[in-house]
């Protein structure tokens, strides 16, 4: 009987070390997991600083996101400058630019391309990119305004700030198939955006398709726009490459 347990103890052993080997792998991958889960919805991406940042571009000017000041960013941490006839920005912050002179009221639409020409290259999850319009204050911490932004993976989202942020699609935004895929990182992806002022409502299209409609009083209001009649400009959130051409407003 003895024998017999003297010889099951270095079986035991070598059972209670591969248990413990394995219960460690487990936890690593769990963590690991849990890690990259964070990552994917920006929770440990931080906003980085642009080299060479700042606004290059004659008349424009811009203000990143209140809680990116709070963190200690600045607007020279992202950057606005010309590429041809468009627009390039990267980010940095999460950040509007915005031409002061360029405003619309009563009924109207503004429209522009944007173009991510290698999508993610400079984040580890999807951001977007779009037109703001309904400015008001702008540059100053009681700035309002609407925007409607595309992401690279099929999502759109629709949000304001009156000056504490609202949103109408959901934190995160929704899927739409008119929105467009990149193929992978590093591949362009483009999409023409267009918000749109009609009598009582508020249109986002992406794609030459309708993708959201509000009433006016869902945008306008205590905690939200004091008009949809102001500034409009383009915002990109933060660490975001991409150019934006043609941005114009046409009166129906």
């Amino acid at each position: 009987m003895r024998r017999i347990y003297a010889s099951l103890l270095p079986i035991a052993a070598l059972l209670a070390i591969s248990c413990k080997s394995n219960s460690q792998q487990n936890e690593t991958t769990a963590s690991s997991t849990a890690q990259t889960s964070a990552s994917s919805t920006g929770q440990m991406e931080s906003s980085r600083a642009v080299a060479g940042g700042g606004i290059s571009v004659n008349g424009w000017t811009g203000q990143i996101d209140a809680s990116e000041a709070k963190r200690g960013s600045t607007l020279s941490n992202a950057k606005l400058a010309s590429e041809g006839s468009a627009l390039h920005v990267t980010t940095g912050p999460a950040v509007a630019y915005w031409n002061p002179s360029n405003t619309a009221s009563g009924d109207y639409t503004v429209k522009a391309t944007f173009n991510e020409p290698k999508y993610m290259n400079v984040n580890d999850h999807p951001h977007p990119y779009g037109i703001f319009i309904g400015g008001n204050d702008m540059g100053t911490d009681k700035q309002t305004y609407l925007y409607c932004a595309a992401y690279g993976n099929g999502n759109f989202i629709v949000r304001g700030f009156g000056p504490e942020a609202f949103q109408l699609n959901g934190r995160r935004g929704e899927s739409n198939a008119a929105v467009h895929k990149a193929a992978g990182v590093g591949s362009p992806v483009t999409q023409d955006i267009a918000v749109s002022v009609k009598g009582d409502n508020v249109t986002c299209s992406i794609n030459a398709t309708v993708v959201g409609t509000y009433k006016k009083s869902d945008v306008v209001g205590p905690g939200k726009l004091k008009s949809t009649d102001g500034i409009y400009g383009v915002r990109f959130a933060h660490n975001t490459d991409g150019l934006v051409s043609g941005l114009t407003v046409t009166k129906p």
